[in-house]
């Protein structure tokens, strides 16, 4: 009952103050008009929580359920953009340190990508390097690699190609697929760079069935190993 009392008398307390100044009453007068106790007023008031304190709860609860329902997979960036999407404002870093406070983090796991593909194909061709990894002058041989990058979004493709005797990165181009068009991109641009005119070794690890007679046919100037 006395919960009752003092949860009435702050609502009444608070349309008081939305009166214009002549007509309100004074928190004292309100107390008395209602019989209820100052100090019990007062000593409820400061253990009941402030609005914030109501709303930080609801956030935390909305949080938690996006967090069970990605099966505790969404970090903050995502949980974010999911309150957002319900109308919640809220910054990361506010729901990453509300999520540190309730002790949880996203559990991911990264997935399996195959990047080895075997093929009757690559038995053609000849690693002529022969692991001889030390050139004498600049652009004898090239190295080229492909590097996965997982973002949220996916994998992108990071082609790059090295001048062996320098150890310096020519060129590189990102991509979103694993098509033979960025490797000889990335090719096109080194030749482009260096203004090769000599034949040169190329030496790289992919020789998928579909990739490397594409990018062979491309590259009169360079014999691959």
């Amino acid at each position: 009952m006395t919960e009752a009392v003092y949860t009435a008398t702050a609502e009444y307390i608070v349309e008081m103050e939305q009166r214009p100044v002549k007509h309100r009453v004074s928190v004292s007068g309100v107390l008395k008009r209602l019989g209820v106790s100052r100090s019990g007023y007062h000593a409820w008031k400061k253990r009941c929580p402030s609005a914030a304190e109501k709303h930080r709860g609801e956030v935390k609860e909305k949080i938690l359920k996006i967090y069970e329902d990605s099966h505790q997979n969404y970090g903050a960036p995502k949980i974010t953009h999911e309150l957002w999407k319900g109308g919640e404002k809220i910054a990361v870093k506010t729901v990453a340190n509300y999520m540190r406070q309730m002790g949880i983090k996203a559990q991911w796991i990264k997935p399996y990508t195959r990047t080895t593909i075997d093929s009757d194909f690559s038995r053609e061709l000849h690693n002529i390097l022969n692991e001889q990894f030390n050139p004498e002058q600049p652009d004898a041989v090239w190295v080229s690699d492909i590097t996965y990058i997982w973002t949220f979004d996916g994998f992108v493709y990071l082609t790059s190609i090295m001048d062996l005797y320098s150890r310096k990165i020519i060129a590189w181009v990102l991509s979103e697929t694993l098509e033979a068009s960025h490797v000889v991109e990335c090719v096109e641009k080194a030749k482009k760079i260096r203004s090769i005119t000599q034949p040169l070794i190329i030496h790289t690890d992919y020789a998928e069935e579909n990739t490397m007679p594409k990018i062979l046919n491309s590259l009169d100037i360079i014999r691959n190993a």
